[in-house]
This record gives C-alpha cells, structure tokens and sequence, in this order.
C-alpha cells in the first residue's frame, strides 16, 4: 500500500514538474516568408483577398489533398472567411482588408489537443520588380500543444514555414499563368470615322516598338495637357512605313482630337487628320507580346475572304485600355485595324469572322 502511495506522489511531482516545465516552456511562434511576384499590387491583392482561391494553393491543401474547402457567402474584405475539413481542420476569417496594401486575418487549426489560434498578416509592397508579399503567422501554443509538439519532436516552425513557402510559389505560379491569358478575335469589316489627331513620329526596330510606344504617348498627353487639349477618343499607333530588310518601323503615336491644331513649326507633336476608313478589324484582349499571332489571324482572314489591302492607307493599332489603369496584361485590348479596298475580291459568302478561343 505505500508503494502505491509513493507511486502516486512520484507521479504526482513528474506531473507538476512537467506542468511546470511546459509551462515556463516559450510557446511563441512567430513565422515570416517575403517573396516578389511580378505583378501589379492589385493583382496578388485581389487573389489573396479571394478566399475562393485558397484552395488550389494554400497549405492546408496543399498538404493534405483530401481537406474538403467550404467558403462562406462572402468571399472577399472584412468579414470572408473559409474553411476546411477532413485530414486538417480549421477556418481563416479576414478582420481587416486595405486594398492592394495590407490583409489581416484569424487562423483557427482544430487539433485533438485543442484549437490552435494564430494571427495572419499580408503586406503588399509595389516595387520596380513587381510586388513584394511577406506572409506572417504568429501566435502562442497553448498548454496541451507544447505537451504534444515536445513529445512528437516536431519542429512547428520549420514545418509551417515551408508550408508557406511552397503556398507562395504556388500563389506566384497560379497569377503568372492567368496573366498570360489571351484571346484573339478576328472581327470583321468594319468602318473606322477618322478625323483629326495630334501625333508625334519615330523610327525604331520592330522589336522595339512596344517599348517605345509608352514613352510617346506620354509626350504627346503632356503636350496636350499643358496646352489644354482634350483627347477625343482612344490613343492609336499609325505603322507609316516598314522595312522589311532592317526590320525597322516608322511610325507615329496619336490621340484623336475634336479639331485641327495649328503647332509652332518647331514643335515636336504635330496634328494630323485621318480619313474615314473601311478595314478588317482584330480584337487582341491579353499582352501585346501577341500581337505578331493577331496580325496573322488577320492576314488569313483577308487573304481567306478575298480582300485586298489598301496599299494607300496606313494599318494604325487602337489602345482600348490604358496599362497603367488596368493591371492584368489578360485584360488590356488592342485592335488592328487594316485597311481594304471597298469590294473583296472572290469574295466567299459563306465565311465567317474567325473567332479564336481563349488561350493559356
């Protein structure tokens, strides 16, 4: 009978020794992983805000394939939550959300030693190499979870953190991929109404002319502003003339305007008028890098229908959506315009426009 008694007692002071070391035991964790993806702010803004997205990349899929995702009602700001059960369990609930700046969430992970809470942060910062986005965890393990994390010699830390750097490639992968989205659609005849322009002119290599079209258009908006000119539509690019030897290009970056405008002689943007034009439109929605692809979708169509360039006229691009307002390259619009004589030759009354869906 005292044996058992002083049995008891040495179990009695393991326990408490052992509350004792647990206790005092540091149970803060604090796990942190910057990555830069290149993209604008908005874009990995707007993925990470959609807890609809977490699926295909967050860790507690990731890891454990079989989690079943249930996001509520409301997906996105203040107020979304997600959560997750089978192997893991647990939910992330959004508590503050500034756009395109900061994220600010509660994590819950449901384990058989009791809920494990942590707070989540996301900073999103704007740099000359795309978005810098650091993912921070923190928290303080309770009781029970520094017993078990001690006992099954497991790293938390380490474990998490490469979870989340995994998560982060996956994350910098999925908008990558869904920036290079383009689709090509060969519109048709179409009548385009001309009228007066204010342009300014270079020569470059063909290569080079995407490069080179930003910078002119700036010129030539600056100019207007200071001299208050209002555009009267949307900036084009006239392809004045191109040389197939050298690979060069000369042509001119314009915005439409509502009248002529006489410039000083030495001034460097000049007005122009276009004259009304019929043409064969293609509608580009992605990067411009497929511009060469679009221009061949046309070149079939023409040569397809029997309609002959007109050699008189110069091809000229329409910029529908402005870069720097519309942040995903899957979603900037370009349409070429070329321009045909009046009748088709051999023309085929059955064709069709050419659509070409959408591609990756």
């Amino acid at each position: 009978m005292k044996i058992l008694k002083y049995l008891f007692f040495l179990l009695l002071l393991v326990f408490i020794g052992g509350a004792i070391y647990f206790g005092t035991k540091d149970g803060s964790y604090q796990i942190q992983e910057t990555t830069t993806i290149a993209a604008h702010p908005q874009l990995v803004y707007n993925k990470v805000n959609d807890l609809n997205s977490w699926e295909s990349w967050s860790p507690w899929k990731k890891t454990k394939p079989t989690n079943i995702f249930n996001t509520a009602e409301q997906a996105t700001g203040e107020g979304a939550s997600v959560s997750w059960d089978g192997a893991e369990e647990g939910y992330i609930t959004t508590m503050k959300a500034i756009p395109n700046t900061t994220i600010e969430q509660q994590l819950v992970q449901n384990t058989f030693m009791g809920d494990r809470t942590s707070h989540v942060l996301w900073n999103f910062n704007d740099t000359a190499s795309g978005t810098e986005v650091t993912w921070t965890i923190e928290g303080e393990h309770s009781l029970s979870d520094k017993i078990y994390l001690t006992l099954r010699n497991i790293n938390f830390k380490k474990v998490l953190y490469a979870r989340m750097q995994e998560s982060l490639q996956d994350l910098n992968q999925e908008i990558e991929e869904a920036m290079k989205a383009y689709a090509i659609n060969v519109d048709g005849v179409t009548h385009y109404g001309g009228g007066y322009y204010m342009y300014t002119t270079s020569a470059s290599q063909k290569t080079e002319v995407h490069n080179r079209i930003k910078p002119m258009f700036q010129e030539v908006s600056n100019f207007m502003a200071a001299n208050n000119i209002q555009a009267a539509g949307k900036p084009f690019v006239l392809f004045i003339e191109t040389d197939a030897a050298t690979n060069t290009v000369i042509f001119s970056t314009c915005f439409p305007v509502s009248e002529r405008v006489v410039t000083p002689q030495s001034s460097a943007i000049v007005s122009g008028f276009m004259n009304p034009v019929t043409a064969v439109k293609t509608t580009l929605k992605g990067h411009y890098k497929n511009i060469d692809e679009a221009y061949a979708k046309a070149e079939d169509y023409l040569m397809s229908n029997g309609y002959e360039k007109d050699t008189d006229r110069d091809v000229f691009e329409v910029f529908s959506t402005n870069p720097d307002e519309v942040p995903n390259p899957a979603d900037w619009i370009t349409e070429i315009y070329i321009p045909i004589v009046s009748e088709p030759q051999n023309i085929d009354s059955s064709s069709e426009p050419e659509i070409e869906l959408e591609k990756i």
